[in-house]
Parts: C-alpha cells; sequence; structure tokens
C-alpha cells in the first residue's frame, strides 16, 4: 500500500540586488520589486522623446556648470532592502557629491540620486507612478517630477512635502537641488 504525502509548500524565491544584477539580460524592460521581476511595457518613441529632451534640458545646465551626472535609459536606482527593489530612472541627477566625478562604474550602487523625472506613459496609471515616487522620496531622493505628456504637465514631489503642479506654460524650478534651473515645462513636450 502506498501512501500519499503532500509535498512541502516553498515560498515563492525573493530575488536580491546582487542576484538580479548578476543574471543575463532578458532582453525586455524589468524591474526588482520587492524581491520579484517585473516586466514592463516596452516605452513608446514618444516617452523617449520626452526622456531626449528632458536630458538635453537637464543635462546641458548640469554640464556649463559642471554640477554632476545626468543618467538616463531606465538607470537602476535602489529604492529599498529586504525585500529588494531596483526602480529604472528615466532620468536621474546625482550631484558629485552624492557620485564622483569621472566615469562610473558598470554596477548597481548605493547611491541614490538628488533628483528623478518620470515620464508618464499612456499605459501607466498615476497610482502607480506615485507609488514609484514615493520609494524614491524614501530612499533619499530629494525631488521627483513626473511629466504628464496628456496633460504637457509636471507634477513635483519634494522629500519635504512639497507637491506642485506647473502647467505648460509654467518655469519649473527645482529649488534645493539645481539651484538656478528654470524651464518653461511645455518645452519638454514639444
Amino acid at each position: 500500500m502506498s501512501t500519499a504525502t503532500a509535498s512541502p509548500i516553498t515560498p515563492e524565491h525573493l530575488w536580491t540586488i546582487e542576484e538580479y544584477a548578476a543574471r543575463p539580460p532578458s532582453g525586455k524592460p524589468e524591474e526588482l520589486v520587492r524581491g520579484r521581476i517585473v516586466t514592463l511595457c516596452q516605452p513608446t518613441r514618444r516617452h523617449g522623446q520626452i526622456c531626449y529632451k528632458t536630458v538635453r534640458v537637464l543635462g546641458d545646465f548640469v554640464e556649463e556648470r559642471d554640477l554632476g551626472h545626468v543618467l538616463s535609459n531606465d538607470s537602476a536606482v535602489i529604492t529599498r532592502r529586504d525585500p529588494d527593489t531596483v526602480r529604472g530612472a528615466d532620468v536621474a541627477f546625482y550631484s558629485y557629491a552624492r557620485l564622483p566625478k569621472g566615469p562610473l562604474p558598470a554596477t548597481y550602487g548605493p547611491e541614490v540620486p538628488e533628483l528623478v523625472i518620470e515620464v508618464l506613459s499612456p499605459h501607466d496609471r498615476l497610482p502607480r507612478v506615485l507609488t514609484k515616487a514615493a520609494e524614491y522620496l524614501e530612499a533619499g531622493v530629494l525631488i521627483v517630477v513626473v511629466l504628464d505628456d496628456e496633460r504637457r504637465a509636471a507634477h513635483l514631489f519634494g522629500a519635504d512635502g512639497t507637491i506642485r503642479l506647473f502647467n505648460a506654460e509654467d518655469d519649473l524650478v527645482l529649488t534645493g537641488v539645481l539651484e538656478g534651473f528654470r524651464c518653461r515645462v511645455g518645452r519638454f513636450f514639444e
């Protein structure tokens, strides 16, 4: 007579940042969210165009003043540990105080940027993007800006609790992170 034995329930494997970084690329956009690999939608051309304009405007300002690094292409930002989360910022600014001058290592690092700019895509839902913005702020990012193409607006969230909406004709200012930076919001969407 044989007896059936129940197979033990094993918990889902939660990936660490180190495991996530060591695996071969899947070829799809992904993030590590609370230990789980989440596949994202491929960004649209419009998304890429807005990111490019943002990098150009921000990058020119930063480079002319030799202030730090501007990164794009979903560069990794570690927002939490245990379980681990690695988010891909559309655009990020790191001052030289947070990330020293020179070529950057080809690894994930503990440093968090002072500024993250996310571009809201048509398939994004605002609550998901707001959750991501909150994660950035909790990790030590000082300002998160969400660019909303549909509304031609910029939503600014500050670590100090500041929440501001800038319309297309308003000048986006980044006080406390990039003093003197001023750009008409509509320029990002032209």
